[in-house]
């Protein structure tokens, strides 16, 4: 009797380390998920429902997205609803089964860009990755784009005690307040010290910073960016900027602890560990219980980041639980795919790009100063004029996974976007600028040529309008967002150079 339990349980231990997700993890660690967000994979080895919803830009349409057997998220079931035309992510479902889903975040203390102060929605192919070979997408945040639960279940309250991690992309982040996934305020307004508990990934230096230049991962406990008890500096957050980053962040009445690591490989390492900050209102702390990603808990919209999974706990977890977790996200092996599709572009070759827009077939994309437009450019064109609607292609300034675009007469100056209008400016080398600089072509949306997304605003698109250039969304709230002829107006056949 006592070797037949013995051996049964041995079975349940193995077929567990084989098929165990991190919220099974979690589970088994006493501190069970109550949201459970991905758009790349489930989260539980059992589950099968809908990971995220998208709607597309052609008709406004929605389809759900789904695990497939492998627990990967079916993208191809994505690349063939969003075919020819834009798409969004609208909802991401929690898996824990408390309903505990994240939509478009609300107005709050700071309005969003949208209509009625909301904020953006994430494009569907921002951010795509493979787990395991299967290709998968993440949750690209560009200023402007965040999601909120404000009436979630079962999440902490109070000084009541909670863990949460999440895998983010240790490349695609900025200074700005405040790329958080956690626990927030209910109201969407900043009701005071102590009222949040969310990881928060940056290089912000207004509040706290840890060691060297950033970014970090540190807790956002509202008006405070934490890298530990000290108000300001801890030296033991290390900036951390893999290109796949587990961050994890949890609290109890009093402790509180930063762990992070590298999503691909090896373990996890403890930041910090121990009491609440000393500046008043964080002990004990009064946690409201919202759920917010990408945005602070004022709803705050400046910053940016990716998040390809996260969860929250009841309860604070083990490190070993978290070890645990950590050894599943690697045998996930999150890995980069190409951010490119359709006609390929050379480095270092000179182009052409001619609109397809049926009113404007002869006009190609030039400059006229700083200025970025289009003109009827020919053969028999006057050479300055031809000069000026040439392009040298570079590698991407921000992402060498796309490209630049190098005037081919103002050498050093490149097509960026600034406020959505595109603009031949000098290369200052700052971060801003190669982000502002790079752009991921894909096939055109028509059906000829390329369409050109911004890297950094990847729901944004080259298009020219009135025969100006701006970087648009389909539908969006600007004048030059318009829908109509969008596809058309957004793609361009790049050919050899006129100079």
């Amino acid at each position: 009797m006592h070797s037949r339990v013995s051996k049964a349980l041995g079975l349940v231990a193995t077929s567990s380390l084989v098929a165990a997700g991190p919220c099974d993890i979690y589970s088994s660690g006493g501190t069970p998920c109550v949201a459970a967000h991905s758009t790349t994979r489930a989260l539980y080895s059992a589950y099968t429902g809908p990971l995220y919803q998208v709607k597309r830009g052609s008709d406004g349409a929605t389809t759900t997205i789904s695990p497939l057997s492998s627990g990967v998220a079916n993208a191809a079931a994505q690349d063939s609803f969003c075919a020819g035309t834009t798409c969004l992510i609208t909802i991401i479902y929690d898996q824990s089964g408390r309903g505990n889903h994240l939509t478009q975040a609300p107005p709050g203390g700071f309005n969003g860009p949208e209509s009625n102060g909301y904020d953006n929605l994430a494009s569907a192919i921002g951010a795509p990755v493979t787990l395991n070979g299967q290709k998968a997408y993440g949750v690209f945040i560009s200023p402007g784009t965040g999601y909120r639960n404000n009436a979630a279940s079962g999440t902490a309250k109070g000084d009541a005690a909670e863990g949460m991690y999440a895998v983010l992309d240790g490349t695609h982040y900025n200074g700005a307040c405040c790329f958080d996934y956690g626990n927030a305020e209910t109201s969407s307004r900043d009701t005071g010290n102590g009222h949040m508990e969310a990881i928060y990934y940056g290089d912000s230096t207004v509040w706290g910073t840890g060691s060297g230049n950033g970014p970090w991962i540190m807790a956002d406990l509202e008006n405070g960016l934490f890298s530990g008890s000290a108000v300001h500096n801890n030296a033991g957050d290390p900036s951390i900027s893999y290109r796949f980053v587990t961050a994890a962040v949890k609290g109890q009445p009093n402790q509180w602890a930063i762990r992070g690591g590298n999503s691909a490989s090896g373990s996890l390492s403890t930041f910090y560990n121990g009491a609440r900050p000393s500046a008043s209102g964080y002990n004990p702390m009064s946690k409201e219980g919202a759920i917010i990603l990408g945005i602070g808990g004022d709803n705050s919209n400046g910053a940016q980041g990716t998040f390809y999974e996260g969860v929250m706990t009841s309860g604070y977890p083990s490190d070993a639980t978290e070890n645990s977790v950590q050894a599943n996200i690697v045998a996930a092996k999150y890995a980069v795919t190409s951010l490119t599709s359709g006609p390929a572009l050379t480095t270092g070759s000179s182009v052409s790009l001619r609109a397809t827009t049926a009113c404007c077939t002869t006009r190609y994309i030039t400059h006229s100063g700083s200025t970025v437009n289009t003109q009827v450019v020919s053969s028999s064109s006057a050479t300055a004029l031809k000069q000026q609607a040439s392009w040298t292609v570079r590698a991407g300034l921000g992402n060498s996974g796309c490209f630049s675009f190098e005037s081919k007469d103002t050498p050093g100056s490149y097509i960026r976007h600034n406020n959505f209008v595109l603009l031949l400016n000098a290369n200052d080398g700052s971060k801003q600028f190669a982000e502002d600089a790079t752009f991921c072509p894909q096939a055109g949306l028509n059906g000829q040529g390329s369409s050109l997304r911004a890297w950094g605003y990847p729901t944004r698109y080259f298009r020219h309008y009135d025969n100006v250039l701006y970087v648009a969304s389909n539908g969006g709230v600007h004048t030059f967002d318009a829908t109509g002829s969008f596809n058309d107006d957004v793609s361009f056949v790049i050919s050899a150079s006129f100079a």
